[in-house]
Order: C-alpha cells, then structure tokens, then sequence
C-alpha cells in the first residue's frame, strides 16, 4: 500500500506539472530562444544552427518548447522543469535540488549544469542535439518565478484560481494567461510585435540592468542557482492576495506583465551568455 500511495501521489503530481500548462507557454518560449538567438556570436549562431534537429529550419526558437512533449516520453526529465522549495522566498540548492525520490540535482538548476557542462565536454555520452534544446527550454523555465514556487502547492499547480472570466490555475497564470492576454491588448496577436517591443526594452529601458544580467562569477558552473533564487523571490510576489477561488483581474496583469516580459528577456540574455561562452569560448554578447 505504501508503494502504491508514493505512485498515486507521484503521478498526481507529474499531471500537474503535465503540457497542460507548459513552462511559459509555447509563446514564452519561442520569444526567450528568439532574443538568445539575437545575441549570439556568429561563431555560437553556426555550431547551434549545426546542432539543431532538421524540423527546425536552422532557428533554435522552433525547439525550445520540444523538452515539454518529452514528459511523457522521458519521464526522469518532470522534476527537471522547476526547482520549488519548502517556503521562504529563497532557493537553496542543497535543500531544493531533488526529484521526489530524494535523488540529487534533480532541479532545473542541476538540469541547466549538466546540460551545458554536456556541451562543453565533446567526449559527452549525452546526445549534443537533445543536450542543446534541454538546455534552451530550462533556461527559460528557471526565469518564471512559479517555477521556483512552493512545494506544498506544486508551484502554484493546486491553487485554482479565475483569470478574468476564466478558470485557471495560479501557475498557468504565469505561464500562458499574462502573455495571452499581453499579445491580445497590446500586440495584435503577433508575437514578433511582442519580441520587438522586449528588445527595445533591453537596448533602451533595462540598458542600465542589462550587463548585471549577463555577470557570472562561477567559472566552473552556470549561475542557474542566482536565477532561481530571483525567480523565488519573485514567486512570493506572485502568491500574494491570491488564495483557492480568487478571480484575477487588470490589478494582478498589470503588476505581473512586467515582471514576465523582464523575465523572458532575462532569460533570453543569459541563455545566449551561456551558448556563447560553450561554443565562443567567451560569454560576451553579440551586439544585436
């Protein structure tokens, strides 16, 4: 019986975190890749471009949702999508960093290490083509802060909330409503209005911000774990006023949409640093 319970609770919790409400959405994650991809040296561009599967058309931006259709395929991979923790608006890696097994770096913080150090490392026995869009897809996942929520409600999964008329949940909130209704209001439904409008945003109003987010001062590992610590904070944010059967409305996008669009192109950044620094040799950006 006992077994039985961990599988019923392990698979109630691999639904929750199921394609149903993907990591940022499709959306999110082709616009992440799209500013990586306009910041990469053209000595990064080529050896991605080189790496990528056929179906992509040479744009990394097709594949950065791919890691979420392989849930179901690649069952280890579940607990590599997010790094929630037991509460404090603070991610601690040797507390956080397992799957429900207790199996170490089992997070998207260990995911985001193995990956590029398998990038790095040619004699690698991981596959470089899956290495590469593992790695775009849970850069992208550390920077929405639900993906460091709480453990006790799966990030938000459990919390079901209203947006606008519409039933959701407080982490799909995160992860599609706020873009969907971004692109709807303010873009036109195009998403490359959308990309547009973050770059300016990083050449003109985050200029100031923009080298912080690019610094790591790790030469041995990323800095996947000051991303999740952000994206923590930010969480707590998220949580507040919210309980089971809020209805959430302009008050909660207007604070949130910020916050996202900042995340994707913070996630956009510091991919592109790290693709550069594996494939360049250097993690400075390409001027876009």
């Amino acid at each position: 019986m006992g077994l039985l319970l961990f599988l019923h609770v392990l698979l109630v919790a691999v639904a929750a975190r199921a394609p149903a409400a993907h990591a940022w959405g499709k959306e999110g994650h082709y616009m992440t890749c799209k500013i990586a991809e306009s910041f990469l040296t053209k000595e990064a561009s080529t050896a991605v471009k080189d790496l990528l599967p056929g179906w992509a058309g040479g744009d990394l931006a097709e594949t950065c949702s791919w890691a979420d259709t392989q849930r179901f395929r690649y069952r280890w991979s579940s607990p590599l999508h997010f790094a929630d923790s037991e509460g404090g608006c603070k991610f601690v890696y040797s507390r956080d960093c397992h799957n429900t097994k207790g199996e170490k770096d089992m997070c998207v913080v260990g995911a985001i290490n193995n990956y590029t150090a398998a990038l790095e490392d040619s004699s690698s026995p991981f596959d470089p083509t899956e290495s590469l869009m593992f790695l775009a897809h849970f850069v992208g996942d550390v920077h929405q802060p639900l993906h460091c929520g709480n453990t006790d409600d799966l990030g938000g999964n459990t919390i079901i909330v209203h947006w606008y008329r519409r039933k959701s949940n407080l982490h799909k909130v995160w992860d599609v409503n706020v873009i969907e209704t971004a692109m709807k209001d303010f873009y036109n439904n195009d998403m490359s209005t959308m990309i547009k409008a973050i770059q300016l945003n990083i050449t003109e109003d985050w200029s100031n911000e923009e080298k912080q987010w690019e610094t790591c001062s790790s030469r041995t590992k990323t800095c996947a774990d000051k991303y999740a610590n952000e994206s923590a904070k930010l969480g707590c944010t998220a949580y507040e006023g919210v309980e089971q059967g809020s209805t959430l409305g302009d008050d909660y996008f207007f604070s949130a949409l910020p916050v996202v669009e900042k995340r994707i192109a913070q996630g956009g950044v510091r991919l592109a640093v790290i693709l550069n620094k594996i494939f360049s040799g250097n993690g400075r950006l390409q001027s876009s």
